[in-house]
């Protein structure tokens, strides 16, 4: 754990016993402790901690990094019993909602400062200590997952081979900072289906706006896990295996509504993706024959990012074995496998740096040569009016800076029209030949938010910004941290504990 990253736990355990000072000051006072003392980090929890009578040790556990977090909110519950507040809703508004439920107890004059002594004679049953325990369990588990770390699985190997189909990964929500959901209620641990149910896990009932708490920057080749940007608009059928727009592009917009069922998600509950940030706010992208290149400069390739090369021998034949014994790592459980014998002694290979050079060794090998593949008018924006390119042959593209102001010219439409309109929130018309954001007319626009490229590691086998375009700030989920288990019929031990990169 970092120094930024620890500052930010230190904030947090602040944060937790400043925000209901208002409401202990009063309570204080009914109590017959100086108010004053409320307002003074910790020095509030003593005081309850005192007047509670619990062990003098538990008060300095406080101080545990996240721990300490669960053990301020006992505090606060062992408090709140001193004032006659035994029922479970009560609990549970003291652990969610002190800042709310202590100014209540304490400005209410029906309320009183009762004493150890109705703590003593009140007697819980066995099944409320089991319900306490358990509602204390999602809570703990909650706040971990809100501001700590959130457990991930990578489902597909877009970010082979770097990450590996079945990598079970910590993902850090302190790299960038805690983002508070946009919808707060919801059903503990799923994301956005009730498993089984088939049901929406979440209700927009409460929705909050776009807030990160201690914010920090994305740094230029990350791997970081987002939501997916596209997944704002979804068919139940497909979900984002099959993305909306695409459908839309491949069946038209009558015929997708007529024979699926299209629905929306808000962005937290929108499927989370994970890849490489190659291009941060204001960077200028560009890929030329499979090579990216970033503000001009080529790019930094990782040692495990792969793409397919074309190889080919002297009358020598290639197997898997022969590669697998060279050192090279192949995966042949997906659709598109690693390993493809084209015709004759030609062979399609997906490949690593250090890969390459150890090909190039076996012995038989004439050629290794980068694929490159042209499918104009597939990729982002999906017009070739202005913009030809592919995968392989990209850009240059802009990417949106906040602050940043840009022309509303046909090309600057088509790249960030959708920027504009649906991640910022804005009302875009056009008519009479100019265009009008939110009824004034415009041909400049100021954006709002910082924006990313991200691109999976397994370049030729990867759906990302390529084809959907700019990932907004406020879909940034958090940094990927550790793989703590790998799983391919069985642990992959060397996986097992190792950092990302």
């Amino acid at each position: 754990m970092s120094f930024s990253d620890l500052s930010v736990l230190v904030l947090i355990s602040l944060l937790l016993v400043l925000l209901p000072a208002p409401g202990l000051a009063a309570m204080f006072k009914k109590a017959g402790i100086p108010s004053w003392k409320a307002w003074i980090p910790f020095y509030n929890t003593w005081e309850m901690h005192n007047a509670t009578g619990l062990r003098k040790h538990w008060f300095f556990w406080q101080f545990i990094p996240v721990v300490g977090w669960f053990i301020t909110l006992w505090i606060f519950v062992e408090w709140a019993k001193l004032f006659g507040k035994f029922k479970l809703w009560e609990h549970a508004a003291t652990v969610l909602v002190p800042f709310l439920y202590f100014p209540y107890v304490g400005y209410n004059k029906d309320d009183r400062f009762l004493g150890r002594e109705v703590v003593k004679k009140h007697r819980k049953s066995a099944s409320r200590e089991w319900i306490d325990a358990a509602v204390f369990a999602i809570v703990a588990a909650t706040l971990i997952r809100t501001f700590v770390f959130e457990a991930y699985v990578i489902p597909t190997g877009s970010m082979e081979k770097t990450l590996l189909i079945n990598d079970f990964l910590f993902v850090s929500k302190l790299t960038y900072g805690p983002r508070i959901p946009n919808t707060p209620l919801a059903v503990p641990f799923v994301h956005h289906t009730v498993p089984y149910l088939n049901t929406k896990s979440y209700t927009e009932i409460i929705k909050i706006p776009y807030t990160r708490w201690f914010e920090k920057k994305v740094d230029r080749n990350d791997v970081v896990v987002f939501n997916f940007p596209a997944g704002d608009t979804l068919t139940k059928e497909f979900d984002s295996k099959f993305p909306y727009y695409d459908m839309v592009r491949a069946y038209g917009r009558d015929k997708v509504w007529e024979d699926y069922t299209v629905t929306t998600r808000p962005v937290d509950k929108r499927e989370n993706y994970i890849k490489r940030c190659v291009g941060i706010a204001g960077d200028t992208i560009e890929i030329r024959e499979g090579i990216l290149y970033v503000n001009g400069q080529a790019a930094f390739v990782s040692p495990t990012q792969a793409t397919y090369y074309v190889v080919e021998t002297n009358n020598v034949r290639l197997d898997e074995d022969v590669l697998r014994e060279a050192g090279v790592h192949l995966n042949q459980d997906d659709e598109s496998p690693d390993f493809v014998n084209r015709q004759g002694y030609s062979y399609m290979i997906n490949l690593t740096n250090p890969e390459v050079e150890i090909v190039k060794k076996i012995q038989g090998v004439t050629s290794v040569k980068r694929d490159i593949i042209n499918n104009y008018g597939d990729t982002y924006p999906n017009d070739t009016t202005y913009f030809n390119w592919s995968i392989d042959n990209f850009g240059r593209l802009w990417v949106p800076k906040k602050g940043a102001t840009i022309q509303l010219t046909p090309p600057n439409i088509l790249l960030y029209k959708r920027a504009i309109q649906v991640y910022e929130n804005n009302k875009w018309e056009e008519r009479d030949g100019k265009i009008f954001i939110n009824g004034a007319p415009a041909d400049n626009y100021t954006f709002k938010m910082n924006y990313f490229w991200m691109m999976g590691d397994n370049r030729h086998k990867s759906q990302d910004s390529r084809f959907w375009g700019f990932v907004p700030e406020d879909h940034i989920v958090g940094g990927a941290w550790l793989i703590w288990m790998s799983w391919d019929k069985g642990p992959r031990w060397n996986r097992i504990f190792k950092r990302i990169h």
